[in-house]
């Protein structure tokens, strides 16, 4: 290893622009056409682009990934008092929209065969709570759910299906990609995901009269009238026109960024995967995930926080699977449904650093350093 790049810091996974450069057309466009509020054709080329990337008919740009299942909750009819199932074990962009509309979040917790939502716990709510409004089901690290159950469970509940994919984007299940198999799906272009805006997310639905209404909402529920005229709530929730043509740019390397991500787990679990003690996150038959962080759980002697330590020693991120929602002291106040799974994950979980610009010897670095923990 080069002395030189020792003390370099590795991400756990940090933006970057395509080698290509394909981003800078768009943005230089919207600039030279004085195009650079959300309004302008990067804007409805991205929405285009995406929808038909992932199979859907109709999508919404938006500013985040939180604005599209907070509109998502809104197109769904969720309001005051509602229930609406969560999982558990997702970060908290996922749960808070839920509030936003002042209805009830109920926590779902995971199983150990996909990391995410449960269907027998999902069954469980529905017996609790079965006058529930919607279920947001998660993708967890570009994991897929278990969607043909969950929703078989949905359907028979006639009951309204959300699927955060904000970490899933160009995964599939059982050969169809996430996002898609609900009545609305969500994807986040934050500075860490697979592709990246700098900030922004989609809605995608094959519902088009309700990806219409979502836009008009995310543009302040502007009426059509000479002067400005709201009959209804609005939200400044829709994407920037430079924003979009960075969107637009990354998405042409989406397939690229997924082989690389491919490539850095399967790297980790050949080199750790005998280790005593270590389970890689699952990858069943009919999941093509994103992988997009390479992560596991350590059940021995060495614990997550031992390895986190030792990567921030020598200057290289890692974090620690989700906290479970439940467990959060803003959300402790509502119910789950479930066993301990997540906690368990969570116990004993640890993401890996898993940033498409590492290079072989940055992950011979990471692994050198876990290895050294078993022979302590």
């Amino acid at each position: 290893m080069e002395t030189t790049k020792v003390n370099e810091r590795i991400f756990l996974a940090s933006p970057h622009m395509s080698d290509e450069g394909y981003e800078m057309q768009y943005v230089q466009e919207a600039f030279d056409t004085n195009w650079i509020a959300p309004l302008g054709e990067n804007v409805n080329g991205f929405e285009k682009e995406l929808a038909t990337k992932v199979g859907s008919k109709s999508a919404a740009a938006l500013s985040s990934g939180t604005a599209a299942i907070h509109l998502a909750l809104r197109a769904a009819g969720v309001g005051e008092g509602d229930i609406v199932f969560c999982p558990t074990l997702t970060f908290s962009a996922t749960a808070n929209p839920i509030i936003y509309q002042n209805a009830i979040p109920v926590f779902i917790d995971s199983n150990y065969e996909t990391w995410n939502m449960c269907p027998n716990a999902l069954e469980e709510a529905f017996e609790k709570y079965p006058e529930v409004k919607a279920v947001i089901v998660v993708h967890l690290y570009g994991l897929s759910a278990d969607m043909d159950k969950i929703m078989e469970i949905c359907k028979k509940h006639n009951i309204a299906v959300i699927e955060d994919a904000a970490e899933s984007l160009g995964g599939y299940y059982k050969g169809q990609h996430t996002g898609t198999f609900g009545d609305y799906g969500i994807f986040s272009f934050n500075g860490n995901k697979i592709i990246t805006t700098s900030g922004g997310g989609m809605l995608v639905s094959n519902n088009e009269e309700k990806v219409a209404k979502v836009r008009f909402w995310a543009t302040q529920s502007r009426d059509q009238a000479r002067h400005y005229q709201h009959s209804e709530l609005g939200f400044n929730y829709r994407m920037s026109n430079v924003v979009a043509g960075i969107g637009r740019g990354q998405l042409k390397i989406l397939d690229q960024r997924v082989e690389k991500k491919k490539y850095i787990f399967e790297f980790y679990k050949r080199e750790l995967g005998e280790l005593d003690g270590v389970e890689f996150m699952p990858v069943n038959e009919w999941d093509k995930p994103n992988y997009w962080l390479s992560s596991l759980i350590l059940i021995g002697q060495v614990r997550p926080i031992d390895t986190m330590e030792a990567l921030e020693k020598e200057n290289i991120e890692s974090r620690p699977i989700w906290k479970p929602m439940h467990l959060q002291p803003f959300f402790k106040k509502y119910d789950f449904v479930g066993t301990d799974v997540s906690e368990k994950l969570f116990e004993n979980g640890v993401c890996l650093p898993s940033d498409t610009k590492m290079t072989d010897e940055d992950l011979q670095r990471v692994v050198k350093i876990i290895k050294g923990l078993w022979l302590k």
